[in-house]
């Protein structure tokens, strides 16, 4: 734990992972840290001037903690990286009369319904969607498509709970499946076809400054399992996608903060998903600093701030970088086979305790300085889940800078060549696995 220094600025930063507060020191300010138990890493006692429990959902929780704090010494802000904490904390912010993004802006792209009718306001094409409460509703919207249709929270995040359905007695299985899960209401939509594009932004004042395009590697549930800046494909599509990123941010009044927004590249252009609040999940913050030159994670607490200016152009990309995660085999971690190799190669590897897995996605800091890098996040003894979700993605990535996409692929299938990573269900003998199966 950090000592408070005197004189310095204070802010309370909710949720998120070790990259968001490890610029807090170099930037002088204090930071009071409010998350989960266990879903933070031990090191960010060394980062923070104190730690903080609440139920990052619940803006009275937050309250309850922070108001006490910020009368004893004001924060300057209030802020947060993460999706579930993103409304309450803009409340938070309200409630205590400090400057940042409104509830409203924030709930706006959190529920993808309200995105939606804000896209159809600015005069944006939208993904032909219904919010349905029950298998009827959502029977009757893929009789209208007349073709595949997707169902999902319209709130989600990290592609949980996704169901697809062809036909209408598809659409009542699926909404069975989906309620049995806990959800009453669900956002369907039409299912295009297309690669993913996002745009990663940087806002202050409500300037909206677009920096980079990343593309993305999805797996059969949604999971986004690689990301790549610049973008392998779109490039032709970037004034569009800039522009519908800076109308929707502009429409719903975000003023500051990184975001997130994701589109589907069909062949009638371009149709935007969802945008967040925040930075993109699965190391996208730190493919943006290789490529780009611009770190999201010292700007979340730079900008708002007003130590560090907001550019008044984003930089061209000097490299190229991408973020592959690991996707062996399902069952207990046993060992990995290929480390020695790796190393051997030049590749910086780094690795959980046995017995220990690694919340988030750590290590991006500390890999920062290494052309490829591999951050195994899980030690033996731990249990690799299937991948249905981001937060499934625990044991790790490989991520890899090089002149251009092509060659930080290449290198991240180097990785993927030597590396087994083995695993075995319960009782069985173990069996090696490719880093990412084929």
């Amino acid at each position: 734990m950090t000592a408070p220094g005197t004189g310095r600025r204070r802010v309370a930063v909710v949720g998120g992972q070790s990259h968001s507060v490890m610029a807090a020191p170099e930037l002088d300010l204090d930071v009071v840290l409010v998350h989960a138990p266990g879903m933070y890493e031990e090191k960010l006692h060394a980062y923070c001037e104190r730690i903080e429990h609440a139920d990052l959902s619940d803006a009275d929780a937050l309250f309850d903690v922070l108001a006490p704090l910020h009368e004893e010494r004001p924060f300057a802000r209030v802020l947060t990286t993460s999706e579930v904490g993103a409304v309450p904390t803009a409340e938070v912010t309200r409630r205590l009369g400090l400057p940042g993004n409104s509830p409203e802006a924030v709930a706006t792209l959190q529920d993808k319904a309200l995105t939606r009718a804000a896209l159809e306001q600015a005069g944006m094409p939208a993904v032909r969607h219904r919010v349905v409460e029950g298998a009827d509703a959502l029977a009757a919207f893929q009789r209208e498509t007349g073709a595949r249709i997707v169902l999902k929270p319209v709130d989600g995040t990290a592609s949980a709970d996704v169901h697809f359905a062809d036909d209408e007695h598809g659409a009542r299985r699926i909404w069975e499946q989906y309620a049995a899960e806990g959800h009453a209401r669900g956002l369907a939509e039409e299912f295009l076809e297309g690669p993913i594009i996002s745009v990663e932004s940087f806002s202050a004042d409500g300037r909206h400054l677009p920096v980079a395009l990343m593309t993305s590697v999805l797996d059969a549930h949604l999971v986004e399992m690689e990301h790549t800046v610049p973008g392998a494909y779109g490039a032709e599509w970037t004034e569009q996608l800039h522009e519908q990123t800076v109308a929707l941010l502009t429409r719903i009044g975000l003023l500051e903060g990184p975001t997130h927004t994701e589109f589907l590249l069909t062949p009638d252009g371009p149709r935007m998903l969802e945008s967040h609040s925040r930075m993109g999940g699965g190391g996208a913050p730190a493919v943006v600093r290789r490529a780009c030159g611009l770190d999201f994670s010292r700007m979340f607490l730079s900008v708002p701030l007003g130590i560090e200016p907001l550019p008044e152009k984003a930089p061209e990309p000097t490299a190229a970088a991408t973020v592959r995660f690991f996707a062996p085999e399902p069952g207990v971690l046993t060992g990995f086979d290929g480390i020695e190799e790796l190393q051997a190669a030049g590749v910086t590897v780094l690795r959980a305790p046995d017995g220990v897995t690694l919340p988030g996605v750590p290590g991006l800091t500390e890999l920062s300085g290494a052309p490829t890098g591999v951050m195994l996040a899980m030690g033996r003894g731990g249990t690799v889940p299937p991948i249905r979700a981001g937060w499934d993605r625990a044991m790790g990535y490989v991520i890899a800078t090089a002149p251009d996409a092509a060659e930080a692929g290449r290198r991240c299938d180097e990785v993927e060549r030597i590396l087994r990573i083995r695993t075995t269900a319960a009782g069985q003998p173990a069996a090696g696995s490719e880093a990412v199966p084929k």
